[in-house]
């Protein structure tokens, strides 16, 4: 009876030992958790049938546990390694369906999907028509590949301040001469093909009070529309009512649409003698690249482009469980949610029981910590001599009652 009990203790023991060394091996793991080995005594008779003299049958393993607590969190500048500081597990799918994952290692695949070492593509929440997140779907994480479009300029915002002691020219305006008009302001225009152009606002005191007329040239073509500006006795900007000067559209680059530029004038003056802008801008833009990949702590990704302009291509979908312990263990630290863990509880980082995502940065191995693995392994080599000596007792016992009977 003694040998049966030393031998599950022995067994009880290598199973120890091989979670131990198993936890070691991989304190390099990104997103890796470590096991724990549980045991449970055993009897050869149970409930109502137990003596209270009867003597335990040995140990078993009864589970091995995992331990979903968190690793340090380690900086590595790519964009694509992400890392959750607090609850949660990123979602990735393959042929087989959806996993969970704490391993935050990504890459761009040939197609510009984002993808793990194993395939896996990364889940998010795509975007809606509301600027926000259609949280009720998944969909694959892609970065995009092409160029992000270009966009015509069709307002163009100056604040300015024109000279009140200002004279009309005597000469009709040409922009070729430059005593034909008081002041010109240049400034630079987008075609719907993203080419450049260079636009010029031509002003020309009136003869009347307080007023000016208004030129734009487009690569030295006139718009043909001259609008005016008013403005009162106290030098605040009267006319036009909403502050905007409408030109007529003009043909640009051959294949492009025709220019159609609003100039706003809003925060137009005229004061003292000086003429003066203090600022100009333009909503267009050329056509752009992609140039970096940028992950905000709530998880949503947005492409960067060379052209300055931005787009959102998901924000990352997390999931969470009632039970952690309960999930089914995968390969490359991966799980699948089962009835012991419950359903996932889909969202997004930093909302309810969510951690914040971190960008640039991965989660380490909750094993790193070789202290406590060590001792463990200490621990359970000591329980395997222990055994080892009870059974070598047990058989010294034997050979004893042998000799005594011979």
């Amino acid at each position: 009876m003694a040998f049966n009990i030393a031998l599950s203790g022995l067994k009880a023991a290598s199973s120890d030992l091989e979670v131990t060394a198993n936890n070691i091996a991989n304190t390099s793991t990104t997103g890796f958790k470590g096991s724990r080995a549980e045991f449970a005594e055993l009897y050869s008779v149970a409930g109502k049938n137990l003596s209270a003299t009867q003597v335990g049958s040995g140990v078993r393993l009864t589970n091995v546990a995992q331990q979903f607590t968190a690793g340090n969190v380690e900086n590595t500048n790519n964009a694509l390694d992400f890392a959750i500081s607090g609850d949660g597990f990123f979602t990735v799918k393959d042929g087989k369906g959806l996993s969970y994952t704490r391993a935050g290692a990504f890459r761009q695949d040939a197609n510009g999907y984002v993808v793990n070492s194993a395939g896996q593509n990364l889940q998010v929440f795509p975007p809606n028509n509301a600027g926000g997140f259609d949280t009720s779907t998944m969909t694959d994480l892609r970065l995009v590949t092409s160029q992000n479009a270009a966009k015509a300029t069709s307002s163009v915002q100056m604040a300015l301040n024109l000279p009140s002691d200002a004279t009309p020219p005597a000469n009709a305006f040409d922009p070729k001469d430059a005593t034909s008009y008081n002041q010109a302001t240049p400034f630079t225009a987008y075609d719907s093909l993203g080419a450049t152009h260079n636009g010029t606002v031509y002003f020309v005191r009136n003869a009347a009070a307080n007023t000016w007329d208004a030129h734009l040239f487009i690569d030295g073509k006139d718009t043909g529309a001259t609008q005016q500006l008013s403005f009162t006795s106290t030098g605040a900007l009267s006319t036009p009512a909403g502050g905007k000067l409408t030109f007529p559209a003009i043909s640009a680059s051959p294949g492009s649409d025709p220019m159609a530029i609003t100039l706003d004038v809003t925060k137009a003056t005229q004061f003292g003698n000086n003429y003066a802008v203090t600022s100009i801008s333009q909503d267009g833009y050329p056509t752009g690249t992609l140039s970096s990949i940028d992950v905000s702590s709530d998880g949503v990704v947005q492409a960067k482009f060379s052209n300055g302009q931005s787009q959102s291509l998901g924000q990352l979908a997390l999931a969470n469980f009632a039970n952690p312990q309960g999930l089914r263990q995968m390969d490359n630290t991966n799980w699948a949610a089962s009835y012991d863990s419950g359903t996932p509880v889909m969202g997004a980082a930093g909302n309810g029981n969510f951690g914040n995502v971190q960008s640039g940065a991965l989660e380490a191995s909750n094993t790193a910590d070789l202290t406590a693995q060590l001792v463990n392994m200490i621990k359970a080599q000591r329980n395997y001599q222990a055994n080892a000596q009870v059974i070598s007792t047990d058989d010294k016992l034997t050979q004893t009652i042998i000799n005594i009977r011979n």
